[in-house]
Protein backbone atom coordinates (compact mmCIF):
# COMPACT_ATOMS: atom_id res chain seq x y z
CA UNK A 1 0.00 0.00 0.00
CA UNK A 2 1.28 3.56 -1.16
CA UNK A 3 2.08 5.77 1.77
CA UNK A 4 0.84 9.47 1.85
CA UNK A 5 4.51 10.59 1.10
CA UNK A 6 4.87 8.05 -1.85
CA UNK A 7 2.01 9.69 -3.35
CA UNK A 8 2.54 13.23 -2.62
CA UNK A 9 6.05 12.59 -4.17
CA UNK A 10 4.83 10.61 -7.27
CA UNK A 11 2.22 13.63 -7.70
CA UNK A 12 4.89 15.93 -7.28
CA UNK A 13 6.80 13.94 -10.13
CA UNK A 14 3.39 13.92 -12.79
CA UNK A 15 3.14 17.45 -12.11
CA UNK A 16 6.81 17.98 -13.64
CA UNK A 17 8.28 19.83 -10.33
CA UNK A 18 12.22 19.00 -9.81
CA UNK A 19 13.52 16.01 -7.32
CA UNK A 20 14.77 18.97 -5.27
CA UNK A 21 11.41 20.52 -4.92
CA UNK A 22 10.08 16.84 -3.75
CA UNK A 23 12.95 16.12 -1.69
CA UNK A 24 12.04 19.37 -0.14
CA UNK A 25 8.38 18.38 0.62
CA UNK A 26 9.33 15.11 2.03
CA UNK A 27 11.02 16.56 4.07
CA UNK A 28 8.90 19.58 5.62
CA UNK A 29 5.91 16.45 5.53
CA UNK A 30 7.81 13.69 7.03
CA UNK A 31 9.01 16.91 9.85
CA UNK A 32 4.80 17.86 10.36
CA UNK A 33 5.57 21.11 8.92
CA UNK A 34 1.93 21.51 7.05
CA UNK A 35 1.97 25.20 6.80
CA UNK A 36 4.92 24.93 5.55
CA UNK A 37 4.24 22.06 3.23
CA UNK A 38 1.40 23.97 1.75
CA UNK A 39 3.58 27.26 1.08
CA UNK A 40 6.30 25.32 -0.89
CA UNK A 41 3.40 23.69 -2.94
CA UNK A 42 2.09 26.89 -3.87
CA UNK A 43 5.29 28.24 -4.78
CA UNK A 44 5.49 25.39 -7.10
CA UNK A 45 2.39 25.78 -8.41
CA UNK A 46 3.33 29.35 -8.96
CA UNK A 47 6.21 28.16 -11.05
CA UNK A 48 3.91 26.10 -12.69
CA UNK A 49 1.42 29.30 -13.52
CA UNK A 50 4.90 31.25 -15.02
CA UNK A 51 5.62 28.56 -17.35
CA UNK A 52 1.96 28.26 -18.13
CA UNK A 53 1.84 32.34 -18.69
CA UNK A 54 5.59 32.14 -20.68
CA UNK A 55 4.35 29.24 -23.08
CA UNK A 56 0.76 31.23 -23.92
CA UNK A 57 2.60 33.77 -25.19
CA UNK A 58 4.81 31.93 -27.51
CA UNK A 59 1.41 30.57 -28.57
CA UNK A 60 -0.40 33.83 -29.04
CA UNK A 61 2.79 35.14 -31.47
CA UNK A 62 1.95 32.23 -33.48
CA UNK A 63 -1.23 32.42 -33.80
CA UNK A 64 -0.62 36.36 -34.94
CA UNK A 65 1.87 34.98 -37.47
CA UNK A 66 -0.44 32.69 -38.67
CA UNK A 67 -3.29 35.50 -39.07
CA UNK A 68 -1.00 37.84 -40.81
CA UNK A 69 -0.48 34.70 -43.17
CA UNK A 70 -3.68 33.86 -44.07
CA UNK A 71 -4.03 37.51 -44.86
CA UNK A 72 -1.32 36.92 -47.67
CA UNK A 73 -3.67 35.20 -49.38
Amino acid sequence: METQLEKMTAAMELAGCGRHAAEKAAMLMEAGMEDDLIHHLRLCRCEKMDDLHRLQKQIDCLDTLIRQMKKKD
